[in-house]
């Protein structure tokens, strides 16, 4: 269920997307989906500040901006106080997310073939009866994270 596209190809995909919004792909805006890429993971602006440390944090909060509007970058919140940025499932593979709603921490999980065919169904299932044709799904499921729920199940 994965699709390899090289880091090269990603670029290409992102400065397509930018020219169709009528905006470039600067120095900065490479770096960031370049943090994003070697990353693998979502990513804070911490993290790619670390990654990408020329480019100043108003300038990546404005870049990834940019990069959303042209569906290059996605975000995503395990709860309102942490939000990370991830390159868009189209430019990586399909995968869904274990959201901890204690530290934030979000870990990327891409599921067995026969799990995403039951995952479809019920989609197709759930949408069928209103006519809405489903193109795509994501599943994020929230909870602790192993550090976390020790943590809690400590100070019980």
């Amino acid at each position: 269920m994965t699709t390899e596209i090289s880091p090269l190809r990603v670029h290409e995909l992102v400065e397509i997307r930018l020219r169709q919004g009528q905006l470039r792909y600067t120095k900065g805006r490479r770096a960031i989906v370049e943090v994003l890429l070697s990353l693998g993971r979502p990513a804070g602006i911490s993290d790619i500040e670390r990654g990408a440390p020329d480019v100043p944090r108003s300038s990546a909060y404005r870049h990834l901006v940019d990069l959303q509007a042209v569906g290059a970058v996605r975000a995503v919140s395990a709860n309102g106080d942490f939000t990370l940025f991830e390159l868009s499932e189209d430019l990586t593979e399909h995968h869904h997310h274990l959201l901890c709603v204690v530290c934030g921490n979000i870990t990327d999980v891409t599921p067995s073939a026969d799990f995403e065919s039951v995952i479809a169904e019920m989609v197709r299932s759930l949408t069928r009866e209103t006519g809405f044709d489903p193109v795509s799904h994501s599943l994020d499921v929230s909870g602790h994270c192993a550090a976390c729920a020790e943590r809690i199940g400590n100070s019980l």
